[in-house]
């Protein structure tokens, strides 16, 4: 697979060099203050590589939606102060509305070998999502090397991760992206077996792609989750008002005659905590009771794995020597229909196996519940790594140079 042998910032020499470094300072913000500095922090080693290196550090990143247009609130500015603090140097920060103007222009040429200029949000401009050409240019324009170490925009074509690239020579992956690149393309192209693949989250629809392709690549899957209920109707049961995509019933039916014929295990649930409804608001308490997943009563819907399934699905978690996890097993934001979740998380924590988290909420709970600092790896995107499972090449691991 090509994109698991890409030219990494050890593979290069940026000496004196103009670097761009495509980071993600996506933070949270609130009322100008940083919420969240994980991300910040992530970047660290890439950058402090490149500095000690002798390159000339130029950073950009987009922060938020701002949809082309210079909105204040959603400057990064805050970002150059807090990493001013966190590197013990100045990052210098251009201030510019159309990002690469007179103040980066101005900023760049007046850098010396080891300083840092961060660069105003990328999607100020609104070429960025389009990859236009112009502004890839001028990003272009201010540097010698590109090195990308944003994986969650990974799986888009912007002018800052993919558009840059065509104008330069010499393009690298960052230290975050090698992680991934390493830690999820490994684990779907060379297992360590057995290999273990647990899927959950509200819709079937989201992970169409993903079932089949883990399907062809596991030894055991594990649906959990809203989806699940897809599946053990499709199978005849009874799901009362669970959760159901009556469009995928047929495809779910498809998967598991697929899980036959290649020999594999599909777990499903075997039982299910249910309730009258939803909770509302999402972390209200409600009553909730346990029975079989073929039983639910025609009143109730099911919204976390019952305590059955959580012990078969840990079992067979342990067993195995590579997890990749991607969507909770229940409503986890609710203290008790967080319970299938956390007997997962669990698991994951106490096996020796390799353990994947595939971003978005499965990173939330796991992060949420304390188990973060036990998993082999968590991915930071959730979209890219769902698109990495599903065995798509992602633009932006795509376009930096081969070894």
């Amino acid at each position: 697979m090509s994109m698991l042998n890409k030219k990494s910032v050890d593979d290069i020499n940026v000496k004196g060099l103009r670097v761009l470094v495509r980071c993600d300072f996506n933070v949270p913000l609130k009322e100008g203050k940083i919420t969240d500095e994980n991300r910040l922090v992530a970047a660290l080693p890439t950058i402090k590589k490149l500095i000690a290196d002798g390159g000339k550090v130029i950073l950009c990143s987009h922060l938020g939606k701002p949809k082309g247009e210079a909105k204040p609130e959603l400057s990064l500015a805050p970002v150059a102060v807090r990493l001013s603090e966190l590197l013990g140097q100045e990052v210098k920060f251009a201030a510019d509305a159309c990002v690469v103007g007179e103040n980066a222009k101005a900023a760049v040429a007046a850098m010396n070998d080891g300083d840092v200029v961060l660069l105003e949000n990328t999607r100020y401009r609104k070429e960025e999502t389009k990859n236009g050409e112009e502004f890839s240019k001028e990003l272009a324009s201010l540097c010698d090397v590109f090195v990308n170490d944003a994986f969650g925009t990974a799986h888009r074509a912007h002018c800052s991760n993919v558009g840059v690239t065509q104008y330069i020579e010499t393009a690298a992956v960052g230290y975050l992206m090698q992680k991934e690149i390493d830690f999820l393309g490994n684990a779907v192209e060379t297992p360590v077996r057995p290999f273990v693949a647990i899927l959950g989250g509200a819709k079937v629809a989201d992970k169409l792609n993903v079932i089949s392709n883990l399907l062809e690549k596991c030894d055991t899957l594990i649906i959990g989750g809203g989806m699940a209920f897809t599946f053990l109707k499709a199978q005849g049961k009874e799901i009362g008002k669970s959760l159901v995509d009556e469009t995928k019933l047929d495809y779910c039916k498809e998967m598991i005659a697929k899980a036959e014929a290649l020999g594999k295990t599909l777990l499903l649930p075997v039982d299910a905590a249910v309730a009258a409804s939803f909770p509302s608001p999402i972390d209200a308490e409600i009553p909730v009771e346990y029975v079989a997943a073929d039983a639910i009563p025609a009143d109730m819907m099911g919204l976390d794995i019952g305590p059955k399934s959580a012990e078969m699905f840990a079992e067979a978690a342990k067993t195995a020597k590579t997890v990749v996890w991607n969507g909770p097993m229940g409503v986890f934001e609710n203290p008790v229909l967080a319970k299938g979740t956390i007997a997962v998380a669990k698991a994951l924590a106490e096996t020796e196996a390799t353990t994947i988290i595939g971003g978005g909420d499965s990173a939330a709970a796991v992060n949420q519940l304390g188990f973060g600092a036990q998993m082999s790896h968590i991915s930071t995107g959730g979209g890219a790594s769902l698109e990495f499972l599903e065995g798509k090449e992602l633009p932006g691991v795509a376009a930096a140079n081969n070894k």
